[in-house]
């Protein structure tokens, strides 16, 4: 798909949330299913959640599935799912190979419908959190990444950002004008029955564009339970349509026209001063 003839047409997003597992192999799976089933549904980009190919028992385990760019049974799933149903693919979020062999890069790369890796973001926040027996840190396996990541679309340009990242509303002021920003998430219980939607909605009013947000939704094998509610948001921060719980698909349409009303009547892009 090259995008639509008419640039003032809706066109179709999904976020795929899942609950995945300890299982790479199951994982894939998963995503597959939920990848046509957004497709079937006349999605033209489709998003997978942070870690959708592996939720460890342990943090290292990501680092024992780590791949080099370009090589390895997880990208070549998404390619594969992405030339197949000739979507634009933003995988969630894997684990790329870090110059410490005892860390990785999280990453989220960008498929176009032929199949090929056309952008990548390392993410940048590394999540840290302590209450009581509930402690991450994310920093111990992960090296941080160093740049904003965006990339050209048919409809426009497109932002990229991951889970902890919300927390920090400069980096997505460095993308520029965005049509959509992909949020790729795996939000705890805690923090994300606190926060989530309020930061989505925050980074779709103060940017004036969409936001599709695929999360992990559920109780997963490892004992972790993550937040879920993927949704997509438009320009003036209402939430479209969500899921809150378990496996599925969120699907709603991005409407050019709905942008440019939002922009014309409240030109805030254009008064900033920094």
């Amino acid at each position: 798909m090259n995008g639509s003839a008419d640039p003032t047409a809706p066109w179709r997003v999904a976020a795929v949330q899942m609950v995945s597992s300890t299982s790479v192999t199951e994982n894939l799976v998963a995503a597959k299913q939920g990848i046509a089933a957004a497709a079937a549904q006349g999605a033209r980009l489709v998003a997978l959640p942070e870690y959708f190919c592996l939720m460890g028992r342990v943090d290292t385990d990501k680092v024992a599935v780590r791949e080099e760019q370009g090589q390895g049974p997880i990208q070549t799933t998404l390619a594969q799912c992405a030339r197949d149903h000739g979507v634009w693919l933003v995988g969630g979020t894997l684990p790329l190979a870090a110059n410490s062999p005892q860390k990785v890069r999280n990453s989220a790369l960008v498929f176009d419908p032929r199949g090929r890796a056309v952008a990548r973001y390392d993410k940048v926040h590394l999540f840290g959190f302590r209450q009581g027996a509930e402690t991450y840190d994310e920093a111990q396996t992960i090296e941080p990444g160093d740049a904003p990541g965006h990339f050209a679309s048919p409809w426009g340009e497109i932002g990229l950002a991951i889970c902890y990242d919300l927390r920090f509303p400069e980096i997505f002021r460095a993308m520029g004008p965005l049509t959509l920003l992909v949020v790729p998430a795996a939000f705890t219980h805690t923090t994300g029955s606190a926060h989530w939607e309020v930061l989505l909605r925050a980074r779709a009013i103060e940017n004036q564009c969409y936001v599709l947000a695929a999360a992990q939704g559920g109780l997963h094998e490892n004992g972790r339970r993550t937040w879920g509610h993927s949704m997509l948001i438009d320009p003036w921060g209402e939430v479209l349509s969500e899921l809150a719980e378990g496996p599925g698909v969120v699907v709603g349409d991005i409407d050019p026209r709905r942008l440019a009303d939002v922009r014309g009547k409240l030109p805030a892009l254009r008064h900033r001063v920094l």
